[in-house]
């Protein structure tokens, strides 16, 4: 009887635990690429992309030896020194990219390298934009079973790796950048406390892709002439798609919790495209107040987004115990997702 009992308050405490937050760090390159300068290379100007998409400029790692690795690895040191404790005590990295150094090793294999986190075990998810969240949502299910107690999430892409510039379209909108976090057992009522994820490669894969270099399309003369190497977007298809889905979620996420636009402080969405956020806002029926938006500094640093807004957050004092965060991305794939987030 004794250990049934033991056993039934263990599993009572397991379905209690619930994943914080306890430190976050961003790391952006000095590099920086304005409007201005890419009216030099594309036939755009200022006022045209600032219209469109809110960004004023992005920045850019011009070092072609630093890559996503080293954009990540920046991340994971200020991590461990913002916390207090040695790369040791890491048990698991997850990194959030699309833009690895290589196929494989991993990224977050080599950041495991970078910082010396001997006892940890790593691996990369790849989601696109919506990496953070998918790979903050795995890393909490670490935290929440009992299996770790000290996971590192990190979102980076070195997107101008990946971007033609001589492709409106796209050369407008993404930037380099990485930030992340550590999560560790939070306490009762606080941390993750509700994630709602999806993905449609049916009406998704066509429409927002970069087709070479995969095992379809390895890299040949070819693949490189007709540049399929960079990425390519329908970009009216993609907006359409992410308006809805951002803005569904958001609103989701709130029913599910019984939240409305009083009790949140903060709305931290995917920085794609400011009248994104804003059409996500308005749904929420939130403020520009409690819209956390610094697209037009960074672009779209894709993974990077999100941890970069909660990384500024909190640098800035504006995150507080009890704060209630509502998280919201949309990818390629089509991926998405939204996450409800009490600070710890």
């Amino acid at each position: 009887m004794r250990k049934n009992m033991t056993t039934l308050y263990r599993n009572n405490l397991l379905e209690r635990m619930k994943a914080a937050i306890t430190a976050t760090a961003k790391y952006l390159p000095s590099g920086v690429i304005t409007n201005t300068d890419l009216e030099k290379l594309l036939e755009t100007n200022d006022e045209w992309i600032r219209s469109r998409t809110g960004i004023s400029e992005r920045r850019i790692e011009k070092d072609p030896a630093r890559a996503t690795s080293f954009l990540c690895g920046e991340v994971a040191g200020q991590l461990l020194e913002k916390r207090g404790i040695s790369a040791a005590e890491i048990e698991l990295i997850i990194v959030a990219t699309m833009t690895p150094d290589m196929l494989f090793p991993s990224t977050a294999c080599l950041v495991q390298s970078i910082i010396g986190a001997s006892n940890a075990w790593a691996f990369d998810l790849n989601a696109a934009c919506s990496g953070f969240i998918f790979a903050l949502s795995t890393g909490a299910s670490f935290i929440e079973s009992g299996a770790h107690k000290k996971v590192m999430v990190i979102g980076g892409d070195k997107m101008s790796s990946v971007v033609d510039y001589s492709d409106r379209s796209t050369a407008i909108l993404f930037g380099d950048g990485a930030a992340g976090v550590i999560l560790e057992p939070a306490e009762n009522g606080y941390g993750i406390l509700d994630t709602k994820l999806y993905s449609d490669g049916t009406n998704g894969k066509d429409h927002l892709l970069m087709t070479g270099g995969g095992s379809l399309h390895p890299a040949t003369h070819e693949t490189v002439d007709k540049r399929m190497h960079f990425i390519h977007q329908d970009g009216r298809q993609v907006f359409k798609s992410a308006v809805t889905a951002m803005a569904d979620t958001a609103a989701e996420i709130m029913h599910r919790n019984n939240l409305d636009a009083e009790n949140i402080a903060w709305l931290v969405p995917h920085q794609a495209n400011q009248r994104i956020i804003h059409a996500t806002a308005e749904r929420m029926g939130l403020s520009d107040e409690k819209v956390m938006s610094n697209i037009a500094h960074y672009g779209n640093t894709t993974a990077g987004t999100i941890p970069i807004c909660l990384a500024e957050l909190e640098e800035q004092g504006k995150l507080h115990k009890g704060s209630n965060l509502v998280l919201v991305s949309f990818g390629a794939g089509y991926t998405w997702g939204g996450m409800y987030v009490r600070w710890q």
